[in-house]
C-alpha cells in the first residue's frame, strides 16, 4: 500500500498562489476559503541581504491525525494510503476536528453547515494522477508521491535534503515536509 506525502520545496516557490487558485477552482469554494493558503515571511535583512520566505500550509495528512480522533461522526477518516478527508454526508458541522487540528487546515464552510479541507485530491490520486496544487506548480516546489516508495522522488527529497516537519514535536506525524530556505 502507498503513502502519500508530499514535499515543499521553499527554495523554489516564489509566493505565485497558482496552487491557492487551482484548488480554489477544483473544489469550487466560497469565496472565504483557502484549503492551501501561502504565507509571506519577509523581506528580511539589509540591502543587498535581503530575501522572502514563501510557506504553503495545508492539511498534513498526519499518521497520527487529532482530527479523526476528535469527530464525534466519524465523519473525518483517513485511508489506508494515509489520505485525510471528510466525509461530507457525515459531518454536523460540530467543528471539534476545527479545534483539534494544529495546522488550522479545516474550513468550516457556514453555506453547506460542514467542515471541509484539503484531500490531496484523493478522487485524482485513484485515477493515478497527482493532486491539481502539483499540476499547477510551474515552479515544481511541490512533489507529491509514495514515501513507501524508495524510487520516488518524494522518497529521495525526504531522505536526501534536509527537510522537517511543522510542529513534530505535538507527535502528530505530519506527511507535508517541507525543505527550507529559511532559518530554522
Amino acid at each position: 500500500m502507498a503513502r502519500y506525502a508530499l514535499v515543499i520545496d521553499s527554495r523554489r516557490c516564489i509566493g505565485c498562489h497558482s496552487c491557492t487558485v487551482a484548488c480554489r477552482v477544483h473544489n469550487d469554494l466560497p469565496i472565504d476559503m483557502i484549503y492551501n493558503p501561502v504565507t509571506t515571511v519577509g523581506p528580511t535583512g539589509v540591502f543587498p541581504n535581503v530575501h522572502m520566505v514563501h510557506i504553503p500550509l495545508l492539511c498534513m495528512h498526519c499518521a497520527n491525525p487529532p482530527c479523526v480522533d476528535a469527530c464525534p461522526s466519524a465523519a473525518s477518516q483517513q485511508r489506508p494510503d494515509g489520505i485525510v478527508w471528510v466525509d461530507e454526508k457525515k459531518c454536523v458541522g460540530c467543528k471539534a476536528c476545527v479545534m483539534a487540528c494544529p495546522y488550522g487546515a479545516r474550513i468550516p464552510n457556514h453555506e453547506k453547515g460542514t467542515v471541509q479541507k484539503c484531500d490531496f485530491c484523493k478522487e485524482r490520486i485513484d485515477e493515478g494522477l497527482r493532486p491539481h496544487c502539483v499540476e499547477t506548480c510551474h515552479q515544481k516546489a511541490r512533489i507529491f508521491g509514495d514515501l513507501d516508495d524508495e524510487n520516488s522522488e518524494v522518497y529521495k527529497l525526504v531522505h536526501g535534503e534536509h527537510s522537517i516537519r511543522l510542529l513534530k514535536e505535538l507527535g502528530t506525524d505530519p506527511y507535508v515536509f517541507y525543505i527550507y530556505g529559511w532559518e530554522v
